[in-house]
């Protein structure tokens, strides 16, 4: 938080009290955390909370005005979906969100961005998890190897005009809310 407060500091500002809290599941990745709570109005009520790490979201904007996106399988709805490069390292804490981003890019496309420009933050899902991401514009391109982990192996890179790419926001085919929300930042604060 930009004030220097923690969470639990504004959630009490706010009139929120914290009963009890207890981890109901945890992996690398992902930690569920269920909280009994009262609200300021003093109703009790419980929050089941998705703790996950920070990440990135790039929208790589080449030279000529074409941008990247990458393809792959998203096993919790059960389709392909196109969407901007993103993610996060769960092997290690603290990480610079421009590094990650450097690393995000390099791993799923192949692209060495020469300028990051850090555009803003945003909350995934800010009513059931505490996941922040950082978006980021990626200019001054060039490409080399994919890294991609083992678990990414599906991932398919493409490149196509900014047309092209609003074309799909219009007609419904971009369905990532990250992608959707990072461009839109992007686009109001005119880098694009």
């Amino acid at each position: 938080m930009s004030t220097g407060k923690t969470i639990e500091d504004a959630r009490k500002d706010a009139g929120f009290q914290t009963l009890s809290t207890r981890l109901a599941y945890s992996n690398p990745w992902t930690a569920l955390r269920e909280d009994i709570i009262v609200h300021p109005n003093g109703k009790q009520g419980l929050y089941g909370i998705v703790e996950r790490g920070e990440f990135v979201v790039i929208l790589p904007l080449h030279a000529d005005g074409k941008v990247t996106l990458i393809q792959q399988f998203r096993y919790p709805v059960g389709e392909r979906l196109m969407e901007l490069p993103m993610g996060m390292w769960e092997t290690k804490e603290n990480v610079d969100p421009v590094e990650l981003a450097l690393g995000e890019l390099r791993e799923e496309t192949g692209l060495r961005a020469g300028e990051m420009i850090h555009v803003g933050t945003m909350y995934q899902g800010a009513g059931y998890s505490n996941q922040k991401g950082h978006v980021f514009l990626a200019r001054n391109l060039t490409r080399g190897e994919v890294e991609l982990e083992a678990t990414e192996e599906d991932i398919t890179s493409h490149d196509m005009t900014l047309e092209a790419f609003e074309t799909m926001i219009r007609e419904g085919e971009l369905k990532c809310m990250v992608s959707l929300a990072a461009f839109a930042l992007i686009r109001a604060k005119g880098l694009i």
